[in-house]
């Protein structure tokens, strides 16, 4: 291929912003077509529960498209094995001509795949679709705050009110690289929604985890943790140190609701990995440093929005590099899921990127329930790389 058919990021994304919010990905797809000679070129978005590929449809046909776009399972698929990899697949299609699959991900959090056929592939081919695809996930991370045509392509299932809700509370990326850490996320919903939620956000010196479990089912629950994620947001948005945050979701239940959210409130320097931590009526967290993996004994305080006085601790501790933090609501641990022996699971997984292991949890959970989860099981697993400058890091395992 000449050197002047490279694909350019600034050109892809100077394209795209030049249209609409619902044809960007069409900008792109027809930029690619003309560029290559590709004879199909699409996008596959990861539906809603991680389980399918969802073929976006082009625009003017969205309306239409609604419950009608092509559904892929992810299993055994190359899109799994592409995503899971996070690298660039070939195959040849035996026409002459050959299919590329690239991972449409943004710091870690996959979005989907791109996919082209093409009548030959050299290495300056598959490099220009590689800086595609990542230029295709920024545009689509940019562009779904304009239009609902990202949200309801990758809904294979009917979304009652209480999931709407607790889905609207969780951050819009369950994944983050970053230079310090890695960090992977994941809410399994019961079948009757249980309350669980996980927040994160990061400021310039620290990182800020949050995993809260409403009390009850269904919209109550949907509903009592509003006011609890909104709550711990908004003090922390102000600049406020972790008890106020927990005492502000205390008080905001109190003042508005009944009932009670459990919940685990963490904030981490950057810069040393020192970490202060607030436990609400929440299971311990889990951490594997080196092949040990073991609990965080911790002084548990009583959840928020208690019928009775409370009082919060913070409480101190310390993340090494290498060091993997796992933490979980008690869906992880309830019933039947209690068989599912998680800490050799975590240690067996610790090679791994911390979306492959959040997954391997859930499915475990999800499989020793039988496919029916009597609460949530929402996991979140930290890594933890270091105080340090450079390039975040998109390898697995909690030792790299």
């Amino acid at each position: 291929m000449a050197g002047d058919e490279g694909l350019g990021l600034d050109e892809v994304l100077r394209a795209a912003e030049n249209a609409a919010p619902v044809e960007s990905v069409d900008v792109v797809a027809e930029n690619l077509e003309k560029r290559f000679s590709a004879t199909e070129v699409c996008f596959l978005l990861l539906d809603i529960h991680g389980q399918e590929a969802v073929r976006l449809p082009r625009a003017g046909r969205a309306g239409q498209a609604r419950g009608q776009a092509e559904r892929i399972d992810l299993a055994g698929s190359v899109y799994e094995r592409v995503l899971r990899s996070q690298r660039l697949r070939q195959e040849d299609n035996g026409e002459g001509a050959c299919r590329l699959v690239a991972p449409v991900t943004n710091r870690g959090d996959c979005v989907g795949v791109l996919e082209m056929v093409v009548p030959h592939a050299d290495a300056a081919v598959r490099d220009a679709v590689v800086q595609a695809a990542h230029a295709l996930a920024y545009i689509v991370v940019t562009d779904r705050r304009f239009t609902d045509l990202y949200h309801y392509s990758r809904r294979t299932t009917a979304v009652s009110l209480a999931a709407e809700i607790q889905h609207q509370l969780l951050p819009s990326a369950p994944c983050c690289e970053a230079a310090h850490f890695t960090l992977a996320c994941a809410l399994a919903p019961a079948e009757d929604v249980g309350g669980d939620t996980y927040d994160y956000a990061l400021d310039q010196d620290i990182l800020h985890l949050s995993v809260t479990d409403a009390m009850g089912h269904d919209t109550a629950s949907a509903l009592l943790a509003t006011l609890s994620v909104n709550a711990l947001r908004g003090a922390r948005r102000a600049g406020r140190n972790l008890l106020d945050q927990a005492y502000a979701a205390h008080q905001a239940i109190t003042d508005h609701a009944r009932g009670m959210t459990t919940g685990q409130l963490l904030r981490v320097r950057l810069d040393t990995g020192a970490g202060e931590l607030i436990n609400a009526g929440h299971p311990w967290p889990l951490r594997l440093r080196g092949n040990r993996v073991e609990e965080l004994p911790l002084k548990v305080n009583l959840p928020f929005g208690a019928p009775v006085p409370v009082t919060y601790d913070i409480q101190r501790f310390h993340l090494e590099p290498g060091d993997r933090l796992v933490l979980i609501t008690d869906g992880m641990q309830d019933r039947r899921a209690a068989t599912v022996d998680l800490p050799a699971l975590i240690g067996d997984t610790r090679d791994q990127h911390p979306r492959e292991v959040v997954r391997a949890l859930t499915e475990a959970v999800h499989d020793a329930c039988g496919g029916h989860l009597p609460d949530d099981a929402t996991t979140v697993v930290l890594d933890w790389h270091g105080s340090r400058s450079g390039e975040r890091d998109t390898n697995g395992g909690s030792n790299t």
